[in-house]
């Protein structure tokens, strides 16, 4: 399915959107990507979305990819005797393992790993930071704390702990399961949660022993610290502004968000940004402006990919929610100052002989009258390379492999169209130009770039470049090959 933009949008699944119907209208609305979150609903309801997509992707012939997003651990205080308290700035609040149950003076933090990493002086954020907690003593069983700002606290709050790096997995027990069970029905993509460190991403990787790609969620000041080996171990990245925004001043997120769009482009790795992109539209069918300004600034930062959360899974309005990112995107690509900000934010090195195949290729199509830029690919290395370099012109990836054509719908400006396997260049560009025109990127009489890798299937191989027409008789008659 043709889309008449570039930037991707990712849609998760909920109780507002699980049947066929809603399902393959938010498809057709412009989801490129659908997000089953695993913090919510059972395997059955996880197993019987998947089912509908795959039968949507049937039906229209249109690669779509899912993306399971892990739940990662939740560190969460135990309950209160009356259900909540209320407490005042200044006063002492003391965190500890016994499982009485909480008063104003006290409460239940089940987790030990906390105790462990934490020092005087550290912050302990609960509820979404609307508490905040200054650790004054601690030790092996026990945290007392300042009360720095106030507010009511009830049974089984989230804690945030932003000042240590939390001798915790990034995968549960929980985690483990569903990994196992989601790589078993063939999702493409992992999402990790609260990654602190590259092992955290390498663990997963061998979990799922290539059945998915790995994306991380940076969401941890941890993270962004150690963000370059977390993005090299990585296959993408999320930018979750929730808890970043939570454990960081929210005046970080920003300049955060910019840089780490820019070092995935410039790595070639898909990168979404995500949470509260449109958040009043979950009760409103029309969102605020600042929210069309925030997704349109994700847009002009060159993001692979922008996602919906709750505004699709259990809003009210999800199909609008992504008709707008449709129309929003659409506004921002056909901006001239759109091009020009992508193309003077383009740093990638030139390293490899894919890497000038790839550049050369946008150069020619960007000076001559080329209509598309094809490249075969195995692994989805030559598209994502052609994507990075955001070219004027539609890509369209031709590969034999249907988890590959999933994967790339992930990314920026890659259109996907299955082939079958080749043996001789001709056939690629006759195969390349017929995709072309079916797509309706071409006509007979205009010209494509065509690239690819010779021997033909094998990954990493992108070392030859070709202008082609798209008239197979001149085909024919310009390649002896």
């Amino acid at each position: 399915m043709r889309r008449h933009r570039n930037v991707k949008i990712v849609a998760t699944l909920g109780p507002a959107s699980s049947d066929y119907e809603m399902i393959r209208a938010l498809h057709e609305a412009g989801a490129d990507v659908f997000r089953l979150n695993m913090s919510h609903g059972s395997h059955e309801d996880i197993a019987e979305r998947h089912r509908i997509i795959r039968q949507i992707e049937a039906d229209l012939d249109s690669p779509i990819a899912i993306l399971a997003d892990l739940q990662g651990p939740k560190l969460r205080v135990g309950v209160f005797a009356s259900g909540e308290e209320e407490l005042e700035e200044g006063a002492e609040f003391r965190l500890d393992l016994d499982e009485a149950e909480g008063d104003a003076s006290r409460v239940c933090l089940p987790h030990p790993e906390i105790f462990a990493a934490l020092e005087p002086g550290a912050s302990l954020l609960v509820n979404d930071g609307k508490i905040r907690l200054k650790v004054t003593e601690c030790g092996k069983d026990f945290a007392r704390t300042e009360v720095v700002i106030g507010g009511t606290i009830s049974n089984r709050k989230g804690v945030n702990v932003p000042d240590v790096v939390l001798p915790v997995a990034a995968l549960s027990e929980k985690d483990r399961k569903d990994l196992e069970f989601v790589c078993d029905l063939g999702v493409d993509w992992l999402a990790l949660s609260f990654v602190q460190r590259a092992e955290d991403v390498t663990e997963a990787r061998e979990l799922a022993a290539g059945r998915a790609a790995i994306l991380s969620k940076i969401e941890k000041p941890a993270a962004v610290e150690r963000f370059d080996a977390i993005l090299a171990a990585s296959d993408g990245i999320m930018v979750a502004r929730g808890d970043l925004g939570v454990e960081l001043p929210v005046q970080n997120v920003p300049p955060i968000q910019k840089r780490l769009v820019r070092k995935c482009r410039a790595a070639a790795k898909p990168v979404i940004v995500a949470t509260q992109m449109l958040e009043s539209m979950i009760e409103s069918p029309m969102p605020t402006r600042a929210e069309v300004s925030d997704v349109a600034t994700a847009i002009y930062e060159g993001a692979d990919a922008i996602m919906l959360s709750a505004e699709s899974a259990a809003g009210d309005y999800p199909i609008e929610a992504v008709t707008t990112m449709d129309n929003v995107a659409r506004e921002v690509e056909d901006d001239p100052t759109y091009t020009e900000i992508i193309e003077a934010s383009r740093r990638a090195k030139r390293e490899s002989v894919a890497d000038g195949i790839v550049a050369a290729a946008r150069e020619i199509a960007e000076t001559t009258d080329i209509k598309a830029i094809c490249c075969f690919t195995q692994s989805g290395t030559t598209a994502l390379l052609v994507a990075r370099e955001r070219p004027r012109v539609p890509i369209i990836a031709l590969t034999n492999l249907r988890g590959t054509a999933r994967r790339l719908a992930l990314s920026w400006g890659v259109n996907c169209v299955m082939t079958g396997e080749l043996e001789r260049f001709k056939q690629a560009v006759l195969n390349a130009a017929r995709a072309a025109r079916e797509q309706g990127y071409a006509e007979a009489l205009d010209q494509i770039v065509v690239t690819a890798g010779v021997p033909f299937n094998v990954p990493g191989t992108t070392n030859i470049l070709r202008v082609a027409p798209c008239q197979e008789s001149l085909i024919y008659s310009t390649d002896p090959g």
